[in-house]
């Protein structure tokens, strides 16, 4: 369906502008007063703004429309009737239109599951798998609730991993400037100085001085080479599927940040796995669908390997310890979840595990990155302070004697 750019108003005489697909004029004014708005006008608009609009919806309103589909549909109100009132309580624009082009989905004869499967930017295969389930089941306030607690789970862990990798930035930038400032600014006058003083200059005292000349002269270049040397393996990257492999395989094996990136991707992993097989969908279907949710090819490959010797007829745990990716505990916590039948358990049981050791592996890391940068500051200085006051205690000692 085409897009179209509009205005309209709304109850209390506000503009309200936006974009929607529609398949005419007149289904776009029609969709448009399901919404209790008036159009005004509207123009045909290109794909890019579909694109810019669909990033707009956040994981906070995925959590909004769970909850409240939860509770809805736990008090036995019709999909219908629970999609109505979230679309007239949301104030989200584009997620209004999502809902209300869901309503109209499910009015031509589509299930919740196939309406939201019209929206994959919105809501990913797993979101839909697991909502199929619940439909087929019976359980979907159920599944809604494990949704909206596992979304929550993983907004709480975006913030903390942007914890971990924004302070090392900001300190690494201040001390770059700082660098930058001594090299450039301070270093070049006392070693003027220095060479004032006549005399041979110590061996840290002359790499001080070639190191600030190539401050001076090539700051340029100095700045430059990490952002080409970025750009060029993001462009390698893209054209490459093994060096994608190899790059992820290199991630988990990072000293410090390796480890919390390896338990993430894995609590991520353990807690959709034990949600959507508790939900009824199959061993393989779920391994099928984790590897677009681990974010990491090395992971992906190796939960592909685990899926091949489970259809040749191996148990989950034996096809899981295969790939070299789970620990001994979370093998032994699989064997006993198969052995008494309770996988789904065994899998929350895992969750639960690494989610705690991430919280403390990060808290760890933080800990750790604060006087790791202090230290390298300290020493930067040390040498600079060394370098520039050693040959001047040298002479001040030569004419004492």
């Amino acid at each position: 369906m085409p897009l179209y750019a509009y205005r309209s108003m709304d109850q209390a005489g506000k503009i309200v502008p936006g974009a929607m697909d529609a398949s005419n004029s007149a289904d776009l004014e029609l969709r448009l007063r399901r919404m209790e708005l008036d159009l005004i006008d509207f123009h045909l608009s290109g794909q890019r703004v579909v694109a810019f609009g669909r990033r707009l919806v956040r994981r906070a309103d995925l959590i909004n429309f769970c909850f409240h589909m939860e509770q809805l549909a736990g008090a036995g109100v019709p999909i219908l009737e629970g999609l109505g009132d979230l679309r007239d309580s949301t104030t989200h624009l584009r997620f209004r239109e999502i809902v209300t082009d869901l309503i109209e989905s499910i009015e031509g004869g589509l299930s919740l599951s196939n309406a939201l499967r019209h929206h994959p930017e919105v809501f990913d295969p797993t979101f839909t798998s697991l909502i199929e389930a619940g439909e087929a089941s019976g359980k979907l306030p159920e599944v809604f609730r494990n949704l909206s607690e596992s979304l929550k789970w993983q907004d709480e862990l975006a913030a903390q991993t942007k914890k971990i990798v924004m302070y090392p930035i900001v300190v690494g930038v201040v001390v770059l400037a700082v660098m930058f400032f001594l090299m450039i600014v301070l270093v070049p006058q006392l070693t003027a100085f220095i060479k004032n003083m006549g005399g041979t200059l110590p061996l840290h005292t002359r790499a001080l001085i070639f190191v600030s000349n190539l401050f001076i002269h090539y700051w340029y270049a100095i700045l430059a080479l990490p952002l080409l040397a970025w750009a060029g393996a993001v462009h390698w990257l893209r054209r490459s599927a093994s060096a994608r492999l190899r790059a992820d395989g290199l991630k988990l094996r990072l000293p410090l940040v390796g480890p919390v990136l390896h338990k993430i991707i894995l609590a991520r992993f353990a807690t959709f796995f034990g949600l959507m097989y508790a939900s009824g969908i199959t061993i393989l279907e779920c391994i099928r669908l984790s590897e677009g949710i681990v974010g990491n090819r090395a992971v992906a490959a190796g939960l592909r390997r685990a899926a091949q010797l489970i259809s040749d007829g191996q148990s989950v745990s034996a096809a899981f310890q295969h790939t070299g990716i789970f620990p001994p505990l979370v093998l032994r916590m699989l064997r006993v979840g198969e052995a008494t039948g309770s996988l789904d358990g065994a899998l929350r049981n895992v969750s639960y595990f690494y989610n705690r050791e991430v919280k403390e592996l990060i808290e760890k890391v933080q800990a750790m990155i604060e006087p790791t940068m202090t230290v390298l500051l300290g020493l930067l200085l040390g040498w600079i302070m060394l370098s520039v006051l050693g040959p001047i205690y040298d002479t001040m000692s030569q004419l004492k004697t």
